[in-house]
């Protein structure tokens, strides 16, 4: 059964990296001691070695190893030993173009579908949907597909904002993009807020955190989404 857990965001306001996050993941990664962390979502700044850094102090505090696939010489390898797996944030373009250059969606996919737990923040969580069109990143490099994992029936749009009655900026709000998407794709999007997850549990998703989402479908009145709610 594929255990998924999919974050809007790493970092909430005033809270350090993840720590919002701890008694989720603590729950999602039960009776396992060390995790493969994917951190090609990052297109500048940090390194690969810097970013695994950052996860590692982080999953510390609850008792689980980090080990970056770039550590590996046989990434593919560490895919199928992998206990679980944890893929951070950045660009979700540079993230499925890198996962594509190492051939691991295959291997991520069989993986997931056997039960190995996985965990992913923003961009790691846009690859487990159907595709990553509906990413807020900017396409700074062009991928093979821009299909991902197909592990959710739908796409995610991660820190979803919602429209300001009080501001004077009149470009397109989120919700004006995700309808344009719309118009050419029939695909449903979650519109995740701050602070609030996606909890899969073979067919069953279910939305966690404090806040409500944004549910939208092609030619239906978008709704909110309770939390504890299951997302059908």
């Amino acid at each position: 059964m594929k255990k998924l857990l999919l974050a809007s965001t790493s970092t909430v306001h005033g809270k350090p990296y993840l720590t919002y996050l701890f008694d989720a993941l603590k729950i999602h990664f039960k009776g396992i001691d060390e995790i493969l962390f994917i951190p090609y979502a990052r297109p500048g700044g940090a390194t690969h070695d810097e970013y695994t850094a950052v996860a590692r102090k982080a999953f510390s505090q609850i008792g689980i190893k980090v080990k970056g696939i770039h550590e590996f010489d046989d990434p593919i390898k560490a895919i199928k030993e992998a206990k679980g797996f944890f893929t951070g944030g950045g660009n979700s373009f540079v993230l499925l173009n890198d996962l594509y250059k190492i051939n691991a969606l295959p291997a991520l996919k069989k993986a997931i579908l056997k039960g190995i737990p996985y965990f992913g923040t923003s961009a790691g969580s846009n690859v487990a949907g159907l595709s990553i069109k509906n990413t807020n990143d900017m396409p700074i490099v062009y991928p093979p597909s821009f299909d991902a994992l197909g592990m959710i029936p739908f796409n995610i749009n991660p820190h979803y904002l919602d429209p300001d009655p009080t501001s004077k900026h009149m470009g397109e709000t989120r919700e004006t993009r995700i309808n344009e998407y719309q118009f050419f794709n029939k695909i449903p999007v979650i519109g995740i807020r701050e602070g609030s997850w996606l909890e899969v549990k073979g067919n069953e998703i279910v939305l966690r955190g404090e806040l409500t989402a944004k549910w939208f479908v092609t030619g239906e009145e978008t709704i909110e989404l309770k939390t504890n709610t299951k997302v059908s």
